[in-house]
């Protein structure tokens, strides 16, 4: 089978694009969070992964603080976090998940993922910013 130029240019945009996968479940605007703990995980290596969520949520008038341990006895609101690294030429995040809770229940979710770790795309390189302030701003939208 021969393959034209069109055709060409379409099978190489088509293997160079990233498929990312975003998922949120903001939480009811009734709840008017104004201060959220973030509860440390000594699991993730991404280290401006917390700094990043800490500035979006900053951004949209949510105080933090960081915590490791028993939670602090001010904290209504606590979001854990996880975030995945995968490698190639250089380490980059490939999956990241963010789950606010409040007295124990989840009252919002936030999921980033690149489909295939990136594939070929150059996207993948990315900034932890460039790829979590969208989720976190989806997140929180009024």
């Amino acid at each position: 089978m021969r393959l034209n130029a069109r055709g060409l240019v379409l099978v190489l945009s088509f293997v160079l694009s990233a498929c990312t996968s975003v998922e949120v479940r903001p939480p009811d605007p009734a709840l008017a969070i104004k201060h959220v703990c973030i509860q440390e995980n000594p699991k993730v290596l991404v280290r401006d992964f917390v700094p990043v969520v800490r500035d979006g949520l900053d951004r949209h008038g949510i105080s933090t603080e960081v915590y490791s341990g028993t939670k602090p006895a001010n904290c209504e609101y606590v979001l854990t976090y996880t975030a995945l690294r995968s490698w190639d030429f250089a380490p980059y995040l490939s999956h990241a998940e963010l789950r606010l809770e409040r007295d124990g229940r989840q009252v919002a979710y936030a999921e980033y993922h690149l489909v295939g770790k990136g594939g070929f795309s150059l996207m993948k390189w990315q900034g932890t910013k460039a790829k979590i302030d969208p989720v976190i701003d989806e997140l929180l939208k009024k």
